[in-house]
């Protein structure tokens, strides 16, 4: 036995996927989604400006 032979033999390459036609819904549905993204990372940016929603966990009283 040589040493090539050893080892996980690999898999034989699946043939690549038939890039479908899209239709005006598709198209629609992809621009709503690439428009949803935009939004939500510039909310994300406006939010990172402010403090943290929550007061900080677990409160203490000022009696010990």
């Amino acid at each position: 036995m040589s040493g090539r032979e050893g080892g996980k033999k690999k898999p034989l390459k699946a043939p690549k996927k038939q890039s479908k036609e899209m239709d005006d819904e598709d198209m629609a549905y992809k621009q709503k989604q690439k428009d949803e993204q935009k939004a939500m990372e510039q909310m994300k940016a406006k939010a990172a400006g402010k403090g943290p929603l929550t007061g900080g966990g677990i409160k203490k009283s000022g009696k010990k």
